[in-house]
């Protein structure tokens, strides 16, 4: 009888040590949990011909942009399946090799293809799913609703499973059914406490539903158990300090920084390393808390060792924040004239809204916020092609909306505040409110 993967997939191994460790690792990866690459280690030295247990190991190295290493572990993994796997394993490792490789038309292609066959292939259907997947990251407008259909139309080959019940509810959330996504995801959660892509869904509906207190005391209690080595421990943490600025507290919001979060003491992947540090350091500006001159500095060092170049437009506009922030009009311009190319050759799938929300940032750090409106305003519905979370992304209406205020376009704002308000309280919000009053 074969060997089988979590799922009831046939494995092309004949070591049951091999499997053991495979199944292992692929579970701490899909719950976000350390030991990951160690259990795909021990699986790789009992079958070093297992073909999904290199494509595993790749892609964990592309989650902390180690390139080289994820592509030549791709390469081997697509000669193994071509010489022992099966159907399923071949088309596998090849959705996943154009992953790692930034093929990502392609990928989701390749994905869309291999679930209509094996619905159950947890690994590959996780490649669109969360707020750096593939759908995230393809430049569309309606990712949000592409996740959440394609976790629908496969949910009855799931039932009560704790990842998939973790991803589909964090999809409801996104895409704007809260509560029945908060539901969904806290059961995926009690299922598997050991799981921080569940916690990290729970904070999401936790945001939309304004429930700061709730999400602050979820945080206390449960990030202990997780290692700071963990992917998702400084960006859990990242969402306790939003609910810190929810409340005015900044200097909460700044331990949180100086703890987790800042390049001298994060362990997180280089994606979250530049986006959690910058856009937290801009809130606390924007809502007009110091943020001392030397935390930006530092922070800006570490990001342009890590995204140099023009790259992913979440990455470019994070990095629009730092060249903003510390008055470097020089590498913005630089940025913003190979993102400009791009956009004119067709390479820019996110479009035109990439270039405006950099125009934008670079205005409202030189207080020009009437400029920072007039760039925003007509891109601002775009923003979601940009990838990322609703959470994440709502840097950039915040931005707007305080430009607005600043500008003293007080009616603009008020309609803001009051649509904002309506879909979920908020006591920043309410503050800012009052203060137009």
């Amino acid at each position: 009888m074969p060997l089988e993967d979590r799922y009831g997939l046939p494995l092309s191994t004949a070591s049951d040590q091999a499997a053991s460790a495979y199944r292992e690792g692929v579970d701490l990866m899909l719950a976000g949990w350390t030991g990951t690459a160690e259990a795909l280690e021990r699986a790789i030295a009992a079958d070093p011909d297992f073909a999904l247990a290199h494509v595993a190991r790749a892609r964990v190295h592309a989650f902390y942009q180690q390139g080289d290493l994820a592509r030549s572990k791709a390469a081997l993994a697509r000669e193994l399946a071509a010489r022992r796997g099966s159907e399923r394993e071949r088309s596998h490792v090849e959705t996943l090799a154009l992953a790692i490789e930034g093929r990502g038309p392609d990928a989701i292609a390749a994905m869309s293809g291999h679930i209509e066959s094996w619905p159950r292939d947890a690994v590959v259907l996780s490649l669109p799913l969360g707020a750096f997947g593939l759908f995230a990251f393809s430049g569309t407008a309606d990712h949000d609703r592409a996740r959440h259909e394609l976790c629908e139309r496969v949910a009855h080959h799931y039932g009560e499973d704790w990842w998939f019940l973790t991803m589909s509810g964090w999809a409801m959330t996104e895409n704007g059914d809260v509560a029945r996504g908060r539901a969904v995801t806290e059961r995926g959660f009690d299922l598997r406490r050991a799981n921080a892509h569940a916690a990290h869904a729970v904070l999401h509906a936790m945001f939309e539903d304004g429930s700061i207190e709730d999400a602050d005391r979820l945080v206390e209690a449960w990030i202990p158990t997780y290692d700071r080595a963990g992917i998702l421990h400084g960006h859990i943490l990242w969402h306790q300090a939003l609910g810190a600025l929810e409340r005015d507290d900044a200097a909460r919001a700044l331990d949180i920084y100086a703890d987790v979060l800042q390049p001298s003491a994060t362990q997180a992947p280089p994606l979250n390393v530049v986006t959690d540090g910058a856009s937290l350091l801009w809130r606390l500006s924007a809502y007009g808390h110091t943020v001392p001159k030397a935390l930006w500095a530092e922070a800006d060092a570490a990001a342009q060792k890590l995204f140099p170049k023009s790259s992913l437009p979440f990455a470019d506009v994070h990095m629009a924040l730092f060249a903003a922030a510390t008055q470097n009009r020089q590498a913005l311009a630089a940025r913003l004239a190979v993102i400009e190319q791009r956009l004119a050759d067709g390479k820019l799938p996110a479009g035109p809204v990439v270039p405006a929300v950099c125009r934008a940032l670079a205005a409202f750090a030189d207080e020009d916020y009437t400029t920072c409106v007039r760039e925003l305003a007509p891109v601002l519905a775009d923003v979601v092609r940009l990838g990322g979370s609703h959470a994440q992304r709502e840097l950039i209406e915040d931005t707007f909306l305080v430009a607005l205020m600043r500008s003293g376009e007080l009616p603009r704002a008020r309609k803001l505040l009051d649509a904002r308000l309506h879909r979920r309280p908020s006591l920043r919000d309410t503050r800012w409110q009052a203060a137009m009053a």
